[in-house]
Formats: structure tokens, C-alpha cells, sequence
């Protein structure tokens, strides 16, 4: 398949740069693989379209603030670190990249410095910072996408908010430099109700720049997805299987799914693994039964696993549906559920 199989006509206005005022006040559009019908509804009734039996499994893996802005020789710059690496160096992103180059050092709030030292792969640059982790992170913000376009000015103005909403509330485990954004639209309230009606099982997903990373060639079976740490304690996986002899696994985000479709793969099972698995339409879901996601990126490789899930020619349809009803897309926008 190719990747344009996958494209469609976004208009930027549809893009949420703010999430809804409460978390469950978002849209849910709801689609039914197997007829194709498309119904309208609130994120608050999700348990209204769910069979008593059915139970959720989300990521709890919680978001740092890896998103930082410095200088370099008195311009700006901003950074996403990407990871921690193990001879102290951080690979991030640095935009603009140019100005980054091996032997520059970036000036940081606080009097916070970091020197370059070279270029990675994907071109990202490895950094020495002169600080504490934790004293890196006091200052940053939240990793939000590029394209929800908060300036300088406006990170530092909604910095608070944004660290609360980008944050799903049953995150625990710190360790992703984006949120599993399908979760944000759980309140406590409601995850605390779904937990007593339904059921709901845990596992951990940090999420990387594999799930952000764009497919950049034409034909999918030449794309590569990186690696991505998972957690799934034993008792859980047997829960899980118990649960589904009777019920159907709600899938909560595209983390989740990948996680759980790389452990049904496992050969011998174990606790503690990595995903490099890349679901496009072919793919056989062994695990997942239904799924709660956002509307995503054209062309991206979770727009090609919802796809996979539920039909291309399907997914297509919806998403034109969801552009004419006005639903709002990406990370701060709408929820859909595939049945």
C-alpha cells in the first residue's frame, strides 16, 4: 500500500489548539465496523455504547515536561528532549536545526546551559546539560505537537494548564514525551465509574518519538517504526485473557493497541519488552476488540492503524464526516470509538 492511500483534505481550522472545558465534554463519534453506521454522541455516554461485559485497557504512562526554550548566541531556539541516554548525554529535537550545530551551547531559564556535541540520527542533536535532570525538567513544558502552534509567549502564559490537560488522570509512571492522548478526555470521576461498571486493566506505554514519527516513504512495507518500552505485569496479562472469554478489551489510544497486539506476539512471554510493531490495513488484530482513539494525522501511522482496525474506505468516510460536522482533530480535539 502507499502512503497517499492514506491522505485526506484537513482544513487547519479543524485543528483544537485548546482542549474541551471539561474532559468528557468532547464529541464521540461512534462507528460500527461491521454495518458502517456512523452515530453522534458525548464522550460523558462512552458507557452507553459499551455491553456490560466489555472492559477498558489503557496506558498510564505519564507525560514530563521535555518541551524546553533557550537561546543560541542570543536567538531562539526550542528543544523536545527525546531521551536520556546513558553516558549523560540527551538526544532532542532542536528547531531551528541549523542553529544547533556540534559545539554551540544553548542558554536556558535559570541560568540552565547545555553544549552540543553532535547529530544523531533523524538529525536529532546530543546534548551535555550543567544541571540536574530534575532541575531540566523544573523548567520545562508540556511536549504539546507542533501543530497545536502555542508561541513562545503563549507556553509560558497556559504553562500550568497545559502540564494538567496534557495529562491524562490516571497517569502514574512517568517516562513519555507525548501524552496517550485517546485517555485525556477520562475524567476522575468517570474513569472511577467505568472502573466499578466495567472494568478497567493497566498497562505501560512510554510513549516515543516511534509514535509521532512520520512515515516518510511511499510504500508501507518500507516503513520502520522505533522502539517503544512496555510494561504489562503478569497478573495483568491474566486478567486480561480471563476478561475476554466473556467480554470484549476496549483498546483506550493506539498506544495501548500496540502494546497489547506486540505482547500477543510474544514468544516467550515476558513482563518487560519492546514495540517496533507497525499496524497498517492487512494486519490481524489478535487482542484488541474495540478502540477508543482520537482523529489523527493524515498519512500518519496511526491514522494507517485505525485503518487497519476498521477499514480504509471506512475510516476515510467517518473522517470526511467528521470535517463537515465540525469535529475538532488531533491531540486537544474529539474522541471516536470503533465498535
Amino acid at each position: 500500500m502507499k502512503r497517499s492511500d492514506f491522505s485526506f483534505v484537513l482544513p487547519r481550522e479543524r485543528i483544537a489548539r485548546f482542549p474541551s472545558q471539561a474532559r468528557p465534554d468532547s464529541r464521540l463519534m461512534v462507528v460500527d465496523r461491521q454495518s458502517g453506521k456512523v452515530a453522534h454522541s458525548s464522550f460523558s455516554k462512552l458507557e452507553e455504547w459499551l455491553n456490560p461485559t466489555d472492559f477498558l485497557v489503557i496506558n498510564n504512562s505519564r507525560v514530563v515536561p521535555v518541551r524546553l526554550f533557550g537561546t543560541i548566541g542570543g536567538k531562539k531556539v526550542e528543544l523536545l528532549l527525546v531521551r536520556r541516554r546513558e553516558d549523560g548525554n540527551a538526544e532532542a529535537y532542536v528547531r531551528p536545526g541549523k542553529a544547533c550545530v556540534p559545539g554551540t551551547r544553548i542558554v536556558f531559564e535559570d541560568g540552565i546551559t547545555a553544549d552540543c556535541t553532535g547529530v544523531g540520527e533523524r538529525g536529532r542533536r546530543l546534548l551535555v546539560f550543567h544541571a540536574p535532570w530534575e532541575a531540566i525538567l523544573a523548567t520545562g513544558f508540556a511536549p504539546l505537537p507542533p501543530y497545536i502552534k502555542r508561541t513562545r509567549e503563549e507556553a509560558r502564559e497556559f504553562r500550568d494548564f497545559d502540564l494538567d490537560r496534557y495529562q491524562t488522570v490516571y497517569a502514574r509512571n512517568p517516562g513519555s514525551i507525548a501524552a496517550p492522548t485517546a485517555g485525556l478526555h477520562f475524567s476522575r470521576t468517570m474513569m472511577d465509574r467505568i472502573r466499578q461498571s466495567h472494568g478497567v486493566e493497566e498497562i505501560t506505554l512510554d510513549v516515543g518519538a516511534a509514535t509521532f514519527q512520520p512515515v516518510e516513504v511511499d510504500r508501507l512495507e518500507d516503513h520502520r517504526m522505533g522502539r517503544e518500552s512496555i510494561e504489562m505485569p503478569r497478573t495483568t496479562m491474566e486478567r486480561i485473557l480471563e476478561r475476554r472469554k466473556n467480554g470484549k478489551l476496549v483498546a483506550v489510544g493506539t498506544t495501548t493497541v500496540r502494546s497489547l497486539e506486540t505482547w500477543a506476539r510474544l514468544d516467550p512471554v515476558r513482563e518487560r519488552f519492546e514495540s517496533e510493531i507497525f499496524i497498517f490495513p492487512g494486519f490481524k488484530f489478535r487482542m484488541v476488540d474495540r478502540l477508543v482513539t482520537n482523529f489523527h494525522l493524515p498519512e500518519s501511522s496511526l491514522f494507517m492503524l485505525v485503518c487497519a482496525f476498521a477499514g480504509r474506505e471506512l475510516m476515510l468516510e467517518a473522517y470526511r464526516g467528521a470535517v463537515e460536522a465540525e469535529y475538532r482533530f488531533f491531540s486537544y480535539g474529539d474522541a471516536m470509538l470503533i465498535l
